[in-house]
């Protein structure tokens, strides 16, 4: 591949974006079929970017429900059809009988499945309700997390597998916050959803810690826009959720919706 592909990505991209590029020659030059693992939106942006650079490819997305974050992805020739070529996805149910007196979340359900040796790549969504957890992963860990998985944080749980079209979506629970800013820099921003002064917030950024829209970013200044989503590694996340104009001092006034 051209190294002038690479201008378009972040050099910590630059693994994936050989990988994929690698998926993609194959399935163009070998007629392969590959399904990969779970892909963040940022990898799966990178994937469809590259595919589109070549017309002999096709790429199909799935992550178990059309809003799905986490997606694997099927990558063939142009003439395969991938309507009924499944995407390797099951379904996990997680219970607590009796109730634990816990209130269990998302880091939870993630830390008990990484805990049991589980790759994060192999997991999609994870989607907590009030007395039970439905989590998407590959089908190929399915039987053996099914078996497994018998502990979350301190709490005793059971399991089943279902069939992924019994999945239910919850919806992302957000801390809604007005802020009145200078800008809508990155820095500015997290300085205040985080309560962290702009200089101690400034450090991860630049080390890398922070992503927008699952993008590595490192510069302080880049401005942020509604719908940005915004993590820092240790601090948690964060939306724009909207700006609602300016106030009589000049300053711009924003919501943010912070993830708990």
């Amino acid at each position: 591949m051209k190294n002038h592909v690479y201008e378009h990505f972040h050099p910590d991209e630059k693994p994936f974006v050989d990988r994929a590029w690698e998926w993609i020659e194959r399935s163009a030059r070998q007629h392969e079929l590959r399904r990969t693992d779970f892909l963040d939106p940022r990898q799966a942006k990178i994937l469809e970017m590259l595919a589109n650079r070549e017309p002999d490819v096709q790429i199909a997305l799935n992550g178990g429900y059309p809003d799905a974050e986490r997606c694997r992805a099927v990558i063939a020739p142009d003439y395969r059809d991938l309507s009924d070529e499944p995407a390797g996805l099951a379904l996990l149910q997680v219970h607590v009988p009796g109730g634990s007196g816990l209130e269990l979340d998302h880091g939870d359900y993630l830390g008990a499945l990484l805990g049991l040796g589980m790759k994060r790549d192999r997991i999609g969504d994870i989607h907590v309700h009030e007395d039970f957890c439905h989590i998407v992963v590959a089908e190929e860990i399915a039987d053996y997390l099914n078996v497994h998985l018998r502990q979350v944080h301190r709490a005793q749980v059971l399991t089943d597998l279902l069939p992924i079209e019994r999945l239910k979506p919850a919806q992302a629970k957000l801390e809604e916050m007005s802020l009145s800013v200078a800008s809508m820099r990155l820095d500015g921003i997290a300085s205040d959803v985080y309560r962290i002064s702009r200089t101690k917030i400034v450090e991860p950024i630049r080390a890398g810690r922070c992503r927008v829209n699952w993008k590595t970013e490192d510069d302080p200044s880049e401005p942020l826009k509604a719908g940005d989503v915004v993590s820092i590694k240790g601090l948690g996340r964060f939306r724009v959720l909207e700006t609602e104009g300016m106030t009589k001092k000049g300053r711009i006034r924003v919501r943010i919706g912070k993830f708990i």
